[in-house]
């Protein structure tokens, strides 16, 4: 698990990793969606997804069912992509 030893080496804080965990199955989701199964304060999972977003964890993606909304999808890590964050 590349992925794991990763975000370790990144030192996410707790919620990036409740919030990583969340979309980990791969599904996207709206941050009204993260909110409500996290049962995290908005203003925190925001910061979450900032740090996530950085550190290239999650990519957003155009929501064309309702384009006031963003989805947040966790980002496919293979080897190489792995260590080319970590570097």
């Amino acid at each position: 698990m590349t992925v794991v030893n990763g975000v370790n080496k990144v030192r996410l804080p707790p919620s990036a990793r409740t919030v990583l965990n969340l979309l980990e199955d791969g599904e996207p989701r709206t941050f009204k969606d993260m909110t409500e199964e996290a049962e995290i304060a908005p203003r925190t999972i925001r910061y979450a997804l900032k740090r996530l977003k950085e550190n290239g964890y999650i990519i957003e993606k155009f929501n064309f069912r309702d384009a006031r909304q963003v989805l947040y999808q966790k980002k496919i890590l293979t080897e190489d992509s792995s260590e080319a964050a970590t570097a």
